[in-house]
């Protein structure tokens, strides 16, 4: 097992959880969609007894079977969880480090947009060589964020 840190943008909300393998997987369900405004979201499934938070997040009731963890001041998505499991799944971009996860399956298939799973070829920017947004950023803050 290894300790894996993450939580909201605003830093609110933070967890840790106790990681025994990289393997992910992305959603493309349409309640995953309109819950985080993407076309899929990348989701680590953890046992809800490998995970402690700092703070606890606010829970939205997405349906009558599943509730949705969040920060309510930055407006995070940070989840998914069935009421009468005992895993969540976390999403993949609040943890601290991202990079390390790995997809293994897609799950609700049938709301897929598959013009957005391969854009290998497309044009590639850095927002750090993008100079209006640079000026933005040294002008209200002084530094790029992170």
């Amino acid at each position: 097992m290894e300790e894996m840190s993450g939580g909201c943008q605003c830093g609110r909300v933070r967890y840790t959880a106790q990681v025994s393998d990289h393997e992910a997987y992305l959603c493309h369900c349409r309640m995953c969609q309109r819950a985080t405004g993407g076309v899929s979201i990348a989701f680590k499934n953890l046992a809800r007894a490998e995970i402690a938070w700092q703070h606890e997040p606010d829970w939205y009731a997405s349906s009558e079977v599943a509730r949705r963890p969040f920060c309510r001041e930055c407006g995070t998505p940070l989840g998914f969880a069935f009421n009468t499991s005992d895993r969540i799944d976390l999403t993949v971009g609040s943890f601290d480090d991202p990079s390390r996860y790995r997809p293994k399956h897609h799950f609700g298939i049938e709301s897929m947009h598959r013009a957005w799973i391969n854009t290998e070829g497309l044009p590639e920017y850095r927002t750090d060589e993008h100079q209006k947004l640079v000026d933005k950023w040294m002008a209200a803050t002084g530094k790029m964020p992170d």
